[in-house]
């Protein structure tokens, strides 16, 4: 079976962690951004004179090469209005790597469309509704719909999703689509576009936006609902569980974030910063306890899913019980497991986790 975007495999991911190193790794060039999404979990979405310059992503790519990454994906901001976006994809390609970008679409020329093609680069559009009211609130911009529309459009011109050129759609799962996600998650099946539509963490924007929010039962019965779709449409057979429908997060297991002032963090969720790649080497700022800890998931994380059914093969999402509890171990509150036990979905208490210190990294090798 194959985790984490259907990309490693198990044993790939256990011998990862067994060797300290990493299968791929995230990362934004730029925190600037266009759109101004509802749900974005970045609270300021503006360039700044702090972010790293090509010289240093280009070095932190390489160092993640070397710790055995094959894949990177592209965060922002968003990449494609980023300037020296073909500059860096280029580089990737020099390097062996697998390319994974998403985009809101901004950028997506047909020139852009072009290269992302030669270069083989996983295009993930985030795309939350196929009606252009909510699809524009979502993204507070208004012609969000078209832009995006205009992007795919783009997209299939050179060549995607055919010929072995990957094309996703990330949709946040949230009170205004909710109602339309069965219809959609069909459609991009049928379009050959890969559906993720996942979770979402209760984090910067999300936070102030109370409106969007879903409660466990009603997620539960969403995924229930397209592992039916994919059952019995498409062959495709799956256990729902979050906070990714049809798929499971590990990447806890094999990669990291590196943002665009060069600090490194578990992931976009849990915000913990392990450290700096202008004062550290990654793999340095990798042997950090949180990294441990999340490594050693089966016997640190703690409350109901630590004894649930599924703790083999599942941790929920590390993003939303840090950012709900404080606790990066905690049981995940929008698990409809968690909250049918008793726990999660009780708002949003005040963070009171103790973490170590960033400048800490005290997991040795193969620990």
């Amino acid at each position: 079976m194959q985790l984490y975007n259907m990309e490693f495999t198990e044993a790939e991911i256990r011998e990862a962690v067994a060797a300290n190193r990493l299968l791929s790794m995230e990362i934004e060039f730029s925190r600037a951004c266009n759109f101004r999404c509802a749900y974005c979990y970045l609270e300021d979405r503006t360039a700044s004179a702090g972010e790293m310059t090509r010289e240093e992503i280009k070095d932190v790519l390489l160092q993640a090469r070397d710790l055995g990454a094959r894949k990177i994906i592209i965060l922002g901001g968003e990449p494609s209005i980023y300037p020296h976006l073909i500059e860096m994809v280029r580089y990737l390609g020099q390097l062996g790597l697998d390319i994974e970008m998403f985009t809101n679409g901004s950028g997506v020329t047909p020139e852009l469309a072009e290269v992302l093609a030669e270069e083989r680069v996983r295009v993930v559009v985030k795309m939350n509704s196929r009606n252009e009211d909510i699809q524009d609130r979502l993204a507070g911009k208004n012609g969000a719909f078209m832009i995006i529309e205009t992007a795919f459009g783009n997209l299939r011109q050179a060549g995607y999703p055919l010929n072995g050129l990957f094309l996703a759609a990330s949709t946040v799962i949230c009170r205004q689509n909710i109602g339309e996600l069965p219809a959609l998650w069909q459609w991009l099946r049928e379009q050959r576009i890969e559906p993720y539509f996942e979770v979402l963490t209760p984090q910067a924007n999300a936070l102030e936006n109370v409106w969007l929010d879903v409660g466990p039962a009603e997620l539960r019965e969403l995924f229930q609902q397209l592992a039916a779709i994919d059952r019995e449409r498409f062959g495709r057979i799956w256990e729902p569980q979050p906070p990714l429908a049809g798929n499971r997060c590990m990447r806890h297991q094999v990669s990291c974030v590196v943002n665009a002032k060069g600090q490194v963090t578990p992931c976009v969720g849990v915000t913990i910063q392990l450290g700096s790649i202008r004062e550290q080497r990654l793999a340095d700022i990798l042997r950090h306890q949180v990294v441990c800890d999340l490594k050693n998931y089966r016997q640190m994380i703690k409350g109901p899913c630590a004894s649930c059914e599924k703790s083999e093969e599942c941790y929920g999402c590390r993003g939303a019980a840090y950012q709900m509890t404080g606790d990066y171990l905690a049981s995940d509150p929008t698990c409809w497991r968690n909250s049918e036990a008793g726990e999660g979905g009780a708002g949003m208490p005040e963070k009171s986790c103790p973490l170590p210190a960033a400048s800490s990294p005290v997991c040795g090798k193969g620990s």
